[in-house]
């Protein structure tokens, strides 16, 4: 990237939220994402953590110096303090944050945050201006809200998991309701601070995770209130009833996707195919056993190079499956700088949306308030000074 266009960047996505302050005091994914993501648009986002830290640092693989690369992806960018609630004169600093904060994102279950003597009243009182998305598993007004749930419990609640897998229900990677309620607190925020802009008002968000599953199947739910059907696992089009929107395996180990819902892509893949046979049978009743079958034999006949020549020039929305590795030296995530490294050699998936022509830069590693010595400690929030030389600069 050019100096010039560097500059634009700066002055483009990175700017968007430049001036907005958010406090956050959430864990694990939900609320760091969603801050992660506000922070990509230039908000300063300052993580407020008990004195242990994060638990999330505690979760998942570790990079060679021992840090918890989980929580350094959430948190890159992030300046990061140590505060204990519980405390008096700590609390007291914290209101003293907020009074200049324009946003608090917190991840307690419900109450907990006015038992601790921060919530909206007094955040309010202090700041009138501010707004407070308060993000839990089941909302604040539900009858589960002092439950316990975690991704896959949300999805089962919503219906979602029941129609998903083969042979018996399937969770996904990554985890829907977390990430969907990331995205959901970020639309809420920046929303709120629209509104804010118009009426000096702030106000609360209260986002349950479990809720985000739902209007993810506006369709389904649609077509429920319109006819009393449920989908059922196998049977419709999206999860594996179709011959046509199908994951097939090859000769040689791979998988290919087929997604031809069109009949125009359909008609294109059955004549690549030489199988023009086929044509008509798109319009077969779900589940399409037989159509599925005399594609999956097709399929198991070739290599996953063989698919690549034949299919090269045809438009029927046909892909080979990658792994994460593949998916990342893939030319598409080249070309669009999806993945690239920052200063300190951290692979990072960026923002995925480019402005005035300039993609979103790399982020910088998360920062220690006020505490030098403990941030040269700790491998979570020091910089990291590794040298990469593959292509992700």
């Amino acid at each position: 990237m050019s100096d010039a266009s560097g500059i634009r960047a700066a002055a483009g996505f990175a700017s968007f939220l430049s001036g907005v302050r958010i406090l956050d005091l959430s864990q694990y994914i939900p609320g760091p994402l969603a801050t992660l993501l506000l922070s990509d648009m230039g908000a300063e986002v300052v993580k407020i953590e008990p004195p242990r830290g994060d638990d999330m640092r505690t979760l998942g693989p570790r990079d060679a110096q021992d840090g918890p690369i989980f929580y350094n992806s959430l948190n890159a960018g992030k300046t990061i303090r140590r505060i204990d609630l519980k405390d008096d004169g700590e609390r007291k600093g914290f209101l003293e944050l907020a009074h200049s904060a324009d946003v608090v994102v917190e991840g307690f279950r419900p109450g907990v945050i006015d038992r601790l003597g921060i919530g909206y009243d007094v955040l309010s009182a202090a700041n009138p201006g501010i707004i407070l998305c308060s993000i839990s598993g089941y909302g604040i007004g539900s009858t589960l809200a002092a439950k316990a749930g975690h991704d896959a419990n949300y999805l089962a609640l919503a219906g979602m998991l029941d129609r998903n897998g083969s042979d018996a229900p399937m969770f996904f990677d990554p985890p829907v309701s977390d990430v969907s309620g990331s995205l959901f607190a970020a639309i809420a925020i920046l929303g709120a601070l629209y509104g804010r802009a118009r009426t000096g008002k702030g106000c609360v968000i209260d986002l349950g995770l479990a809720d985000t599953a739902m209007p993810m199947q506006l369709m389904q739910v649609a077509a429920f209130g319109a006819i009393g059907a449920v989908p059922r696992r196998g049977e419709t089009y999206l999860n594996g009833g179709a011959a046509y929107y199908q994951v097939y395996a090859t000769g040689d180990g791979r998988h290919v996707v087929l997604g031809a819902i069109e009949p125009k892509f359909w008609r294109a893949f059955c004549v690549a195919a030489g199988r023009p046979d086929w044509i008509d049978r798109q319009k077969d009743a779900l589940p399409q056993h037989a159509l599925r079958s005399e594609v999956a034999a097709f399929f198991a006949a070739i290599s996953a190079a063989e698919i690549e020549a034949r299919f090269a020039n045809a438009d029927c929305c046909l892909s080979l499956v990658n792994d994460l590795g593949e998916a990342i030296e893939d030319r598409h995530t080249a070309e669009r700088r999806l993945v690239r490294r920052n200063e300190a050699g951290d692979l990072q998936a960026l923002f995925p949306a480019w402005i005035d022509g300039i993609p979103p830069s790399p982020r910088k590693p998360a920062t220690m308030a006020d505490r030098p010595s403990e941030a040269a400690r700790d491998p979570a929030i020091a910089t990291n000074e590794k040298v990469r030389t593959d292509g992700f600069e």
